[in-house]
């Protein structure tokens, strides 16, 4: 009955079912595609494509999804603002400037020529699809900022020459759509500058001081603070439209308002970072795909020829201009990939030309429908480039650093009391010898009307561990923590107590659950920027004779390889065994200056591939130890072999004993 009262019929209407299945299509997807290598944008938008209004229907691009996605929109050039380095930039504003003329100019010229003669439009018409061109949307921004290079200066390039060449796409729009519609006169030009003037002056002359009074005398709770700088950027969207320019430009120049005033390492940061990866920007994706409509290679070979005409020239253009800028200052070749990546996708200011050019009839549905094809192909280039690109320049600037000197301090979560045993034996064999410091076994119970039994039955369950340490002169001090998850509770305690290194038990199996959004291991490795030892033993871990260790390329540009390094050469020391290395002949070379002269003479080492790791299965006797260096799924080292490398060690070395050792970050 209940279900009957219940309007089922599509697309979604019901504004709650809308969001939930909103939600879930963007906690699901990027899951899904990045367990096949496929980016989690490139995932949103193919989803809004099938569900959308142009697929089976499932949602319509209603006010809602709008307002999401343009609030997106907004975010993605707001924190390219907040992201950027301000010195950078000013000290870069020339190279900005050539750039962003370079991507406006080409575009245009070449694309309005194409248009005109081979397309065959009107020169009004032509002219205005060329600034459709030479716009782009900083869609693959996020990744650059997630493998920690937004600092370099083909990123401060890239991003300062956006604002110049989507003001002057969009400033066209203005005088073309005015010129069609027979508004311009001296009035006009006057109007437009003396608007945008005042924009800016209101922008970086009143805004300033109204944010620094804000955040030293009014918002001292991080709620309000968020809040704020939320409203800033939509006033400044707001603001930038009534001078008469699109809201993405108010939302850039509302990062950099707050540049300075926000750290990038503090917690309002933080929050920025998560209401917009995990809403705002997902929903902007989702509404772009939403916007696509295949159909237009059924429409006859005219539509398909201009779909893919549209496209080429635009990829063409764009890496033209980045192509100009990489020889003009000289970048790398992975630079000038980064400059044509970011500055290849069209989303934002690309929907606003091709809509106004749609509604002043300069422009039918088919090329309304081409445009839409253009910024799904283009967003997909954009994202496997920058990808590409980006870890390749995070790999050229990295460089092994030295190991830091803090104080070694060893977290052991457990699940398992029985565990415990091991798990602290091993963390003893990761101390440097003279360390005093105590090792510290840390259980989570969740949050719930049993944890206070629960946590007395830890302390009680605790006792057979510190009686095995109190034999071995080591000094444990346990923790026992209440909280909302177990990841959660560990990261909590890792920051309380200055945790460097993390040692946790090895799980086989993994719930169907586990196998769709992440385990937990992925889930702490994901926020845990501590070294992680994940172990699995056979035998007692001091019993040991052999210690033989993987270390894939790449491995030495981590920012922690030099502590996996020292650890490795603890564990050889505390067990008086040689360390049987295979790696690459660099990697070799690596370790062994990275190593005492007290172990140098007692590395074996042998040249092998780390992705065939696994043929040690046949030569590891019972009382070996195989040590795997890894690396976490987003940091510079990570190569595709390591995604199937739990499912082998599951499979094929439950008998062995082994361990996986993640560099901390």
């Amino acid at each position: 009955m209940f279900l009957t009262l219940f309007d089922w019929t599509l697309p979604v209407h019901n504004p709650v079912f809308l969001l939930s299945i909103l939600l879930l299509i963007v906690l699901a997807v990027p899951a899904l595609l990045q367990r096949i290598r496929i980016p989690g944008m490139v995932g949103l938008i193919v989803a809004g494509a099938i569900l959308g209004p142009n697929g089976v229907n499932l949602l319509e691009r209603g006010e809602g999804i709008q307002l999401l996605g343009s609030a997106g929109l907004l975010y993605i050039m707001f924190w390219a603002g907040l992201e950027i380095n301000m010195t950078s930039l000013l000290q870069n504003k020339h190279k900005s400037l050539v750039f962003g003329l370079l991507t406006f100019s080409l575009p245009l010229a070449l694309g309005g020529l194409c248009s005109f003669y081979l397309l065959g439009f009107d020169w009004m018409a032509a002219l205005l699809l060329a600034s459709m061109f030479s716009t782009h949307t900083l869609i693959s921004y996020p990744i650059v900022n997630r493998l920690h290079i937004t600092q370099n200066e083909a990123v401060t390039t890239t991003v300062g020459g956006t604002i110049i060449t989507d003001t002057l796409a969009l400033l066209l729009l203005t005088v073309v759509s005015s010129s069609v519609q027979g508004t311009i006169d001296g009035w006009f030009w006057g109007k437009l500058a003396l608007s945008l003037a005042a924009f800016v002056l209101v922008v970086f002359g009143v805004l300033p001081i109204v944010a620094r009074w804000f955040f030293q005398w009014v918002g001292s709770d991080l709620t309000h603070q968020l809040v704020f700088a939320l409203a800033l950027v939509f006033l400044c969207g707001v603001m930038a439209e009534v001078a008469g320019v699109e809201a993405i430009i108010g939302a850039f120049m509302a990062g950099l308002v707050l540049n300075r005033l926000i750290p990038h390492t503090s917690p309002l940061m933080n929050r920025i970072e998560l209401v917009g990866n995990a809403l705002f920007i997902p929903a902007f994706l989702f509404s772009v795909g939403m916007l696509v409509n295949l159909n237009v290679f059924f429409q006859g070979e005219k539509a398909i020829v201009t779909a893919l005409t549209l496209t080429a020239i635009a990829l063409l253009t764009k890496w033209a201009a980045a192509r100009a800028t990489q020889k003009i200052f000289r970048y790398t070749a992975s630079q000038g990939r980064l400059v044509f990546g970011l500055s290849s996708s069209h989303a934002g200011a690309t929907i606003a030309i091709v809509l106004i050019g749609f509604q002043i009839k300069l422009f039918d549905e088919p090329v309304l429908n081409s445009a839409i094809f253009l910024i799904l192909v283009t967003c997909t280039v954009s994202t496997f480039v920058t990808d590409r690109a980006a870890r390749k320049i995070a790999a050229e600037s990295a460089a092994a650093p030295p190991v830091p000197e803090k104080m070694q301090r060893i977290l052991v979560p457990y699940a398992n009391p029985s565990t415990v045993a091991n798990l602290v034996d091993f963390a003893i064999l990761l101390k440097a010898p003279g360390n005093a410091e105590p090792v510290y076994p840390l259980s989570i119970v969740f949050d719930d009307e049993y944890a206070k039994e629960e946590v007395l039955q830890n302390q009680r369950l605790i006792g057979p561990a510190l009686q095995h340490a109190k034999e071995r002169q080591i000094t444990l001090t346990p923790i026992h923590r209440v909280d909302v998850s177990l990841v959660s509770g560990i990261l909590r305690a890792s920051k309380e107590f200055l945790a460097t290194d993390l040692v946790i038990g090895w799980r086989p199996k993994l719930s169907p659950t586990e196998k769709l959004f992440g385990s937990m291991l992925d889930n702490l490795l994901s926020k845990a920027p501590e070294c992680v030892f994940v172990t699995h033993f056979m035998r007692l871990p001091f019993s040991y004779s052999g210690v033989k260790a993987v270390i894939p390329a790449k491995s030495h540009l981590e920012p922690g390889f030099g502590e996996i390094v020292e650890r490795l050469e603890y564990v050889c020391l505390h067990l008086n065994a040689p360390l049987q290395l295979f790696a690459s002949p660099e990697m070799i070379k690596v370790v062994k200056s990275g190593v005492s002269k007290k172990m140098a003479g007692r590395v074996q080492a042998k040249s092998m591939e780390a992705q065939n790791w696994w043929k040690l299965h046949a030569e590891m006797r019972e009382d070996d130890l195989l040590i795997l260096v890894s690396a976490r799924s987003s940091s510079i080292s990570h190569e595709d072999f390591m995604e199937k490398t739990p499912g082998y060690l599951a499979a094929h070395f439950t008998g062995k004993s082994f361990v996986l050792a993640f560099p901390s970050l």
